[in-house]
């Protein structure tokens, strides 16, 4: 299960950003053309954070339809992950993914020295 390794990642990535402060949420972006499975990252999210500053952290996934621009319709157009990349309205093929492989971290929510909790992004 790769989602598990991608997890790792992610916790590494906060664990830097997060100053040993405890985390309450994480946010990802993921689009549908990523390999990732949604249903295998929630599962192994347990796994990545335990012992960790996200031990008590909640995911929250943005999840991204795959979309490609038909230079026919001259549109961007939602097409199903699985299916070759051609416009599902005239069929035209098309190598434009626009949207789809995203795999991003977006946000971290830190509790502050308060006990309250401040976001930050994956740079701060």
């Amino acid at each position: 299960m790769h989602e598990l390794s991608l997890l790792t990642g992610v916790v590494s990535a906060v664990e830097s950003s997060a100053g040993g402060r405890a985390v309450e949420a994480v946010g990802l972006t993921v689009g549908r053309r990523s390999g990732v499975v949604l249903e295998a990252l929630h599962g192994a999210w347990p796994v990545a954070r335990a012992g960790t500053v996200c031990e008590g952290a909640r995911l929250e996934v943005t999840d991204v339809p795959a979309t490609v621009y038909c230079p026919q319709c001259a549109t961007e157009r939602e097409i199903d992950e699985f299916f070759d990349l051609t416009c599902p309205v005239c069929h035209t093929p098309t190598a434009d993914l626009r949207h789809g492989r995203e795999f991003t971290l977006d946000w971290v929510d830190v509790a502050d020295g308060d006990g309250g909790s401040g976001a930050a992004g994956p740079e701060d």
